[in-house]
């Protein structure tokens, strides 16, 4: 994410339609626990709202690996997905941030960049 913020879960809101909710919203969200190592919790509006909008709906949560850990049972629905989040030290979010240690990777491109190896290094550059 480029900063040196940590945080732990990602609230996520939305009212995608259902053309790009059905295309895009369970892999956005499972890319984006992936790539910031955190859980996203994903409230999403549903149900059709007048003649000309209706929106996708299935809240969802998932965990830092990218694994859809809760959803509502009806995508449609009006209601809470529930999940436990193992935020301690020996739980899954400690257990991927160890596994792939993406901050540390993150810092080490930053400073390298900062003291000049990022400059130049586009594309055709020679």
């Amino acid at each position: 994410m480029g900063s040196d913020w940590e945080f732990w879960v990602l609230a996520v809101p939305s009212a995608f339609t259902v053309i790009t909710g059905a295309a895009h919203w369970e892999v956005l969200l499972r890319a984006r626990a992936i790539e910031c190592q955190a859980y996203v919790v994903a409230a999403a509006q549903a149900g059709r709202h007048n003649a000309k909008r209706e929106s996708y709906g299935h809240a969802i949560i998932v965990d830092p690996w990218g694994t859809v850990i809760a959803r509502l049972p009806d995508p449609a629905a009006t209601g809470i997905a529930v999940a436990d989040l193992e935020l301690g030290p020996g739980g899954l979010l400690a257990a991927t941030r160890q596994r792939m240690p993406c901050q540390q990777h993150r810092a080490k491109g930053r400073a390298a960049y900062a003291a000049g190896a990022g400059a130049g290094a586009g594309a055709g550059a020679d």
